[in-house]
């Protein structure tokens, strides 16, 4: 959005920043470099958001943070480097917005933020749960992330919603896992049914007063809309509707965010995954600015 590069924290109340991280993606490649192209997507965007009513600039101080450090092959390794980076936004309670990178990444944001809150709510819109307790061999990628949150003990699953689950599974009971661990599941087809409206209303009962963490998955679009990402999904949701979700979480304790799993080698004419990622951070930052508004 044109917000100057700062890292001193004076003053700032919201740091988007970038994690170039995709060694724990499945199938193609390239994440590393969806910071990059979010924030050249994002510079067409403007301070007033119309469809909230508030105008980002006036509510909000804005930096772009830049790139935090990343270690290329090793997850673990960078999940240290991201809580690290992490750690003086959080101090200075700076709200924290991230733009991926792959999945993985959110494992080490809650991580940073539940120091400082305790167990989160997890508002995730995806077309995958996340929740598998170990992808090729490996505990730490972007399938496993939710189930390792959980048994860390960042997350409380009863007040969590998982929204837009689709696509083709191992076997039957893939999709039953996080219910078991206590997520309230909707698939793509009952999210539609359930409309914006009443997807915002179930999330604000389900999370009540506690601090929450939006994460969305690109791959939460019909590939139609964002082809640029690593595992897409026929059948999702077009652009418009995806905004109109978010737009309905209205009054959750937003205490962070991510927009991840963009892969710009795979992004179309105009980079349309990147522009849909820069709109959904900006309408993020807008739930924010409200919050600061009231």
């Amino acid at each position: 959005m044109r917000t100057p590069h700062v890292i001193d924290l004076a003053g700032v109340d919201a740091a988007v920043y970038g994690i170039p991280f995709d060694t724990a993606t499945s199938y193609r490649t390239g994440p590393r470099f969806g910071p990059e192209a979010i924030r050249s997507a994002s510079a067409l965007l403007r301070p007033y958001n119309p469809a909230l009513g508030v105008n980002l600039v006036d509510r909000l101080s804005i930096v772009d943070y830049g790139d935090v450090p990343v270690s290329p092959g090793d997850t673990e390794r960078t999940y240290a480097q991201i809580e690290d980076a992490l750690a003086p936004l959080v101090d200075a309670g700076v709200f924290p917005a991230a733009l991926g990178g792959d999945h993985s990444i959110t494992l080490a944001e809650l991580r940073a933020l539940a120091r400082k809150h305790g167990p989160l709510a997890l508002v995730q819109l995806d077309s995958h749960g996340d929740v598998w307790e170990s992808y090729f061999g490996q505990q730490y990628f972007h399938g496993t992330t939710f189930k390792r949150a959980l048994e860390e003990g960042l997350l409380d699953a009863r007040s969590s919603v998982q929204a837009g689950m689709r696509g083709s599974l191992y076997g039957p009971g893939d999709i039953d896992v996080a219910k078991e661990m206590g997520f309230t599941v909707l698939t793509t087809d009952e999210l539609r049914d359930l409309g914006p409206q009443r997807y915002g209303e179930l999330v604000r009962e389900k999370v009540g007063e506690r601090p929450v963490l939006m994460s969305f998955d690109i791959d939460f679009l019909d590939p139609a809309f964002a082809p640029g990402t690593g595992t897409p999904e026929a059948g999702g949701f077009s652009t418009a509707e995806a905004l109109a979700f978010v737009r309905n979480l209205r009054g959750v304790d937003l205490v962070g965010c991510d927009v991840v799993e963009v892969s710009p080698p795979y992004d179309g004419p105009g980079s349309v995954t990147a522009l849909a990622a820069a709109t959904v951070m900006y309408d993020l930052l807008s739930l924010r600015a409200l919050a600061a508004a009231r």
